[in-house]
This record gives C-alpha cells, sequence and structure tokens, in this order.
C-alpha cells in the first residue's frame, strides 16, 4: 500500500462469528413472520397461524413514536430497556429476553419483546459498523482531502443517486490514494454515474462493466454530454477568471497613470502649502487597498491567484483547466496569440497528451460471474480497486469473489441491493443443481449450518424501516386489494398458484372494483362470470380485518433490518476467512431514508 497510516480496528472472525450464532437464535423462531406473503394473507390465515395477539395490541406498540413514549412512561421505559438489554448481552444472548414467541404454538407472544430483540441485533447495535468520517480520516492520514471540482450532480441525476455517488466516490478515491492505485473497475456500472464521476473528479482511470449493450451505449451519452457540461462549465470559468485579471490589469494602469500624474504635478507644486493640499487619495476614490484586496480574494476563490502577488497579471492567469484531471473534458485548441507559448506551457502539453489515455471512463458490456477472467475484458489490467453501487443479486457476492481470487484487485467497495435475487444454496436441498457459487450462504460457518433464509424473507430484507419511520411507508391499501383478490382467484376460478403477475394495476385503478377488473383481464381470467356485488361482497367482508394486514406488515417491516444484518454479516465473514484479506469492513454510506441499501462492504488485500 502507499499509505502506512493505521485504519480503524474492527471486529475479528471470532466475535463475527459470535453475534451470528446469537442472531441465528433469533431468526429461527421470527423468519415465519418474514416467510409469509401477503398475498396469501387471507387465504393461508396467516394472522391465525403467525400472531397470538390483536393487531390493535401490536400497532399500538409499534405505532408510539419517541415523543409518546417520553411522554407515558419515559424513565420506566428506559430502565427496562436498559435492563433487558444488559441481561441479553450475556453468553446466552437473547435467551435472556423476555418470552417473544410461544413455544409450543411458535406464535408471537410479546411484541415489546420483538421490538427490543429487533433493535439489538441491528447493525448499529452489534457494534459491526465502522463510521465512515472516522474511515476517511483514517485513509486520508495527514493528507488533505481532495475535493476535485464542484459540479452540481442533480442536472445529471435524481437526488438520491446524487447523494449516493458523491458519497461512494468520495470513498473510492481516498482508499485509491491510500493504496497508490489510479484504476477502478465498476462492476453492474449500468448507466455509468459512478464511473463519470470518479474518471472527471477524481481523475481516475475506470472500466465501467454492465451486463446490458443498452445500459453500455446510454453510458457513453451520458459521459459525453457530462464531458460537455465541464467543459462548458472550464469556459464559463475561464472567462470569469481572464475578466478578473483583465480588471486588475486595468486598475493597476489606471492607478500607474495617475502616480505618474501625481508625481508630475508634485514636481511642478514642490512648495510646502501645495503639498498639504494634495493627496493621492484624492485621485483613487475607487482604488483603495480594500478594493484591490477584494480582487485578488476573488482571483483567489476562483483557483487563477498566483501564490506571488508581484508576478499577477494576465499572462500569469491560469483558467480552471489547469485543476481538472488530465482528459477531464475533451481535447480543445488552446491558442496564445502574438506571442510565443511558453516552456512551462509546452512541457505541460506534452504531459497531458502522454497522459490522455490514463484518465479515462470506458463502458464496456460483459457479463460477471465470479469465474470471469478480467484479462479477456480489460486489456491493460493492472494492480486495481473493484468497486459496485447497488450490484444487483448475485453480483454483489461475485464482486467480493473476484477481489479474493483475482492477484490484481487490491481493494474492494461493494453496496449490493435486490436480496430477492440472491440465489441460496440451501433453500432447495432435494433438487439437483449443476451450480457451485451461490449468493448466499458466503461463509463457512454458515455453509455448516446449512442456513436458508428463503425468497420471501429476502425480500422483506428489501423494506425499508428507515423510510416507513418517517411516513414514507407502504401502501396498505394496495396490499390489501392484493390479498382480497388473491381469495376471489382461488375461490371463484379454483387457482391457488399462478404464473402471471398483476404488476401495478393499483396505480391505474380507481376503486376496488376496477381494481379487480383490470387484474382478472391481465390474468387471463373471465372478469365477466363475477358480478359486481360478488367482488364488492369480499371486499365487505375483509375491510374489518385489513388492520391485522397493516400490523403484519409493520412487523415485517421492523425485522427487515435482522435479514439484511444476517446477509451483511455473511459477506464480512466471508472476507474475513480468506488469507490474503489484510482489513475489511462495514460501513454505513449513506443516508438510509435517501438510500435505503446503505451500507458498503470494504476490504483491502495485504502487501505482496
Amino acid at each position: 500500500m502507499a499509505a502506512s497510516f493505521s485504519l480503524p480496528v474492527t471486529q475479528d472472525l471470532f466475535a463475527l462469528r459470535a453475534k451470528l450464532q446469537e442472531l441465528l437464535q433469533f431468526l429461527r423462531e421470527a423468519l415465519s413472520i418474514s416467510n409469509a406473503h401477503t398475498v396469501d394473507f387471507y387465504t393461508e390465515s396467516v394472522w391465525e397461524q403467525l400472531i397470538d395477539l390483536p393487531p390493535e395490541a401490536v400497532l399500538g406498540v409499534l405505532r408510539k413514536s419517541a415523543a409518546e413514549a417520553e411522554a407515558e412512561a419515559e424513565a420506566e421505559a428506559r430502565v427496562s430497556e436498559a435492563r433487558l438489554l444488559s441481561e441479553a448481552e450475556s453468553p446466552s444472548g437473547i435467551t435472556n429476553f423476555p418470552k417473544i414467541f410461544c413455544e409450543t404454538s411458535q406464535k408471537l407472544m410479546s411484541v415489546e419483546a420483538f421490538a427490543l430483540a429487533v433493535r439489538y441485533y441491528s447493525v448499529q447495535n452489534l457494534g459491526i459498523c465502522t463510521p465512515f468520517e472516522q474511515l476517511l480520516t483514517a485513509l486520508r492520514g495527514s493528507q488533505k482531502q481532495r475535493t476535485g471540482e464542484n459540479v452540481k450532480l442533480d442536472e445529471f441525476m435524481n437526488l438520491k443517486k446524487s447523494h449516493e455517488v458523491q458519497a461512494m466516490s468520495e470513498l473510492i478515491s481516498s482508499i485509491a490514494d491510500y493504496c497508490g492505485i489510479k484504476q477502478v473497475i465498476d462492476l453492474g456500472s449500468g448507466k455509468g454515474y459512478l464511473s463519470s464521476f470518479l474518471s472527471l473528479k477524481y481523475g481516475l482511470k475506470v472500466y465501467g462493466i454492465d451486463s446490458s449493450n443498452t445500459n453500455t451505449h446510454g453510458a457513453e451519452e451520458r459521459n459525453r454530454k457530462l464531458k460537455k457540461h465541464w467543459k462548458a462549465y472550464h469556459t464559463r470559468s475561464k472567462l470569469d477568471a481572464n475578466g478578473l485579471a483583465l480588471k486588475m490589469a486595468k486598475e493597476r494602469k489606471v492607478q500607474d497613470e495617475i502616480k505618474y500624474k501625481v508625481d508630475i504635478e508634485g514636481q511642478c507644486n514642490s512648495s510646502p502649502v501645495n503639498q498639504e493640499k494634495m493627496s493621492t487619495s484624492d485621485f483613487l476614490p475607487d482604488f483603495s487597498d480594500s478594493v484591490i484586496s477584494n480582487i485578488r480574494a476573488q482571483m483567489e476563490n476562483l483557483h487563477v491567484y498566483s501564490h506571488r502577488e508581484e508576478n499577477l497579471c494576465f499572462e500569469n492567469a491560469f483558467s480552471l483547466i489547469d485543476l481538472l484531471p488530465i482528459n477531464a473534458v475533451e481535447p480543445t485548441s488552446f491558442q496564445t496569440p502574438k506571442r510565443k507559448m511558453s516552456e512551462a506551457n509546452k512541457e505541460r502539453r506534452k504531459m497531458t497528451s502522454k497522459s490522455n489515455e490514463s484518465n479515462i471512463y470506458s463502458p464496456l458490456t460483459s457479463f460477471i460471474t465470479a469465474d470471469s477472467e478480467l484479462h479477456d475484458i480489460i486489456k491493460d489490467l493492472e494492480d486495481c480497486l473493484m468497486v459496485g453501487l447497488h450490484t444487483c443479486g448475485d453480483l454483489a457476492p461475485n464482486t467480493l469473489r473476484i477481489f479474493a481470487s483475482k492477484s490484481e484487485i487490491k481493494g474492494v467497495c461493494s453496496v449490493g441491493c435486490c436480496y430477492h435475487l440472491l440465489s441460496e444454496e440451501f433453500e432447495n436441498p432435494h433438487k439437483e443443481s449443476t451450480q457451485e457459487k451461490w449468493g448466499f450462504p458466503m461463509c463457512q460457518y454458515l455453509k455448516e449450518e446449512r442456513w436458508c433464509c428463503g425468497r420471501n424473507a429476502r425480500m422483506s430484507a428489501c423494506l425499508a424501516l428507515e423510510r416507513v419511520a418517517v411516513g414514507q411507508g407502504l401502501s396498505t391499501q394496495s396490499l390489501f386489494y392484493r390479498a382480497v383478490l388473491q381469495d376471489i382467484i382461488k375461490e371463484c376460478y379454483g387457482i391457488t398458484k399462478c404464473d402471471r403477475h398483476v404488476g401495478k394495476i393499483y396505480s391505474k385503478s380507481s376503486s376496488f372494483l376496477d381494481y379487480v377488473r383490470k387484474s382478472l383481464k391481465k390474468l387471463g381470467l373471465d372478469e365477466s362470470k363475477l358480478p359486481e356485488k360478488v367482488i364488492m361482497d369480499y371486499y365487505e367482508k375483509y375491510k374489518p380485518r385489513m388492520n391485522e394486514l397493516e400490523a403484519f406488515n409493520m412487523l415485517k417491516v421492523v425485522l427487515a433490518p435482522c435479514i439484511e444484518t444476517l446477509i451483511l454479516l455473511d459477506r464480512l465473514c466471508y472476507l474475513k476467512e480468506q488469507e490474503d484479506t489484510a482489513w475489511a469492513a462495514l460501513v454505513k454510506l449513506f443516508d438510509p431514508v435517501k438510500s435505503p441499501r446503505c451500507y458498503a462492504i470494504i476490504a483491502l488485500k495485504k502487501q505482496q
């Protein structure tokens, strides 16, 4: 590695496995809630099977805000929670929580204890997360932050993507500097937002690899437009800089003329009386030291102010193009009329020409697996970082496997998503498969346990608790419509399983009746055989039980972070198991309200 600064201490493999063991003990009972599908909520009598509490009691606990708890019994709640968490931290772990599930029926019997356990097994409470700012500080050491140019990203991407790209690119740049690396491979690069930004702002040579040709071509076009904007931005900055420099030169010229006039008139008026009447300030009302200082300050802000003030003139005022990474914008013709180009400028352009190939973004199309041979895809592969922003399904674990198996990959920074698309090794144990490498589990401990989450639980892991907490929750009515529709399909058409999906019919429907008619038509079922009264009878039948569905959904949302914690711990343990891994950590990179999949898995290899 290029730097020798110490990185934050992280928990070792033994400690992480102990936390995994405790988490599994809780999930063995709780996972049934996540694996129940809301589509089958009424047809399978899910509430009666899994919950031994009235829905009002569940909603009452889960809806209770911090303000309400503070008004009702803040002191008592704090003492109780502190005692329970303290007891839970004993070697026996979750067994010391109050009973959450009934031992005989396996039904949920204490929502308070359930909520407490979920909070205990969150990523933050387990202490497995390295603070983002602490990591950045450690990576930079005594070096100053390299900020590059400030460009408004929301002109090219939405606020969510802008937030993600700025945070992740800053981290990747810091890791690259720490490792002394200039090449980055962005897997699942999609539209190329992260790749373009890493190349343009931080001067890194980026290969963006995506399986979709459409995404690759779109990324090329988007990068071209971004470079065009960058070029316009710097042209505008150059004009501003040159305008200030010219203004400075003109004002100096006026000063010189006035000073000369003062000197001449001073010779003609050398008597003491005339000297008292004359003052230079009489001729400089608009060109005081404060005005000149202000202009110089503006020049400094534009990064065109020379460190030697006496040499500040138009000729020495560089444009902002000099501060950009080489090849950040399309090459243009810079001419210096009526004077010979300086040797320094000649040398700088010579270096720019030589480096044109080093700081670029190259979108490529390829389907990446754990066994992909990178040299076949990237001809000039060198020591590099492998990154991925919201890599979908198995691509996230495969990114970590490639890091572990390829000597050229010195570091990895991966933010996964779409957990429901992960392949699970033990999901269908009786089904023959030729697949050797699975998305989950990755670590040795979970493989030995033959642990399986199930697709519905992995789907639940994608739910956003933080968004629900701030009022950006799921639409209970749309879920209710779909659950009632399922009962209609089962009882009126005799269908229990259907390969077709209803999709986003709810947003296009004006009422429950309209929703059912459109859904049946999309599913290829004869909707004319159902009178309006029959459809509305189903609606009236289940309407009083809508709160059951709402309460159950809230339980799934509250449990979601525990399943995500399991998946993240699995990946972190896998990296810790690799002999070549020097350092590995989990970092909360984004604001979870803006970007729910906010955790990055980061690892660096040992020095050869």
